[in-house]
């Protein structure tokens, strides 16, 4: 038999606790399995399992082997996939949730190209800020942003990363003075993205040191856009994604403050359930994003 098969059935022997069932699910008789593993034992010079009439368990050798050959069988299967996955073409439903604002921002008007690039596609797109469950709600991937996921089950793979700036207009600039450095920030109106994780504390980086300053103010909000829409009525100043920003900044209708000072960046990552057998559809969104993020996000 062949000795990957033989690696196989060892795991599903363990995973199911029978002979008899991981027999079923290869479609083999029990005395093919029983044979195939007494080989193994024979070539380890082991015994992996303990075997009773009622009772079927690991030895102590047959857990270490286990936790060998699962990594290994992990890998090949993953490798196998992807190979795969080079000729197969996206196809079905793909389910993914990412945070609003970035989304409509950043990403949507690139959909239509995305759909007309793999016809065999159809998306479900759940724009909303909140963290959802992967597998309880049923989504094929995640965009995220901020830290790796907590979640050491999922993988996470970096599309790109959303660089701040601070900015005011200049009708609130003229009315309340411009900072000249971190510390004046302090007499400012800051209006706070409460969704940052860093809603009343602004980093600023220079000559490789970190400031860290203390902000307040009368307003804060759980949507960029709503902090755009405070930034060009003059109400204060804000740390917001550059790119949300560009054209404001370019036209003068919003003016980059503090620019010798460096700033906070926020990673994008895609978020899978898992990194086997990941769908065709799912990498080519993903390789997608990271190709508008790269071509939207170029300095």
């Amino acid at each position: 038999m062949d000795g990957i098969l033989r690696l196989r059935l060892f795991r599903s022997i363990a995973t199911l606790g029978s002979f008899a069932a991981a027999a079923r699910s290869h479609s083999l008789s029990p005395a093919a399995v029983s044979k195939a593993m007494s080989e193994l034992e024979g070539d380890l010079g082991a015994r992996l399992f303990h075997r009773t009439t009622r009772r079927l368990s690991l030895t102590e050798a047959g857990t270490l082997y286990l936790d060998q050959i699962r990594r290994v069988l992990e890998d090949l299967e993953e490798a196998q996939q992807s190979v795969g996955n080079l000729s197969s073409e996206p196809s079905g439903l793909l389910r993914v949730s990412a945070p609003m604002t970035s989304s409509l921002v950043l990403l949507t008007s690139r959909i239509p190209e995305f759909l007309a690039r793999y016809p065999k596609v159809s998306l479900d797109l759940d724009l909303d800020d909140r963290r959802v469950d992967l597998v309880r709600d049923g989504f094929d991937m995640a965009l995220r942003g901020g830290r790796r996921d907590e979640d050491r089950e999922l993988i996470v793979k970096r599309l790109g990363a959303l660089k701040h700036v601070l900015c005011a207009s200049p009708a609130y600039l003229a009315r309340a003075g411009t900072p000249q450095e971190p510390a004046d920030l302090a007499r400012h109106e800051c209006i706070r993205f409460t969704l940052s994780g860093h809603a009343d504390e602004w980093t600023f980086f220079r000559n490789g040191k970190e400031h860290r300053q203390r902000v307040s103010g009368r307003y804060k909000v759980s949507s960029s856009l709503a902090v755009m829409d405070a930034l060009h009525a003059g109400f204060g100043l804000s740390l917001i994604p550059q790119a949300y920003v560009a054209a404001d900044l370019a036209a003068g209708t919003l003016v980059r403050l503090l620019p010798e000072w460096g700033m906070s960046e926020v990673t994008i990552n895609a978020v899978y359930p898992s990194r086997r057998h990941v769908p065709a559809k799912v990498r080519a969104f993903a390789g997608f994003i990271g190709d508008v993020l790269r071509d939207t996000l170029r300095d």
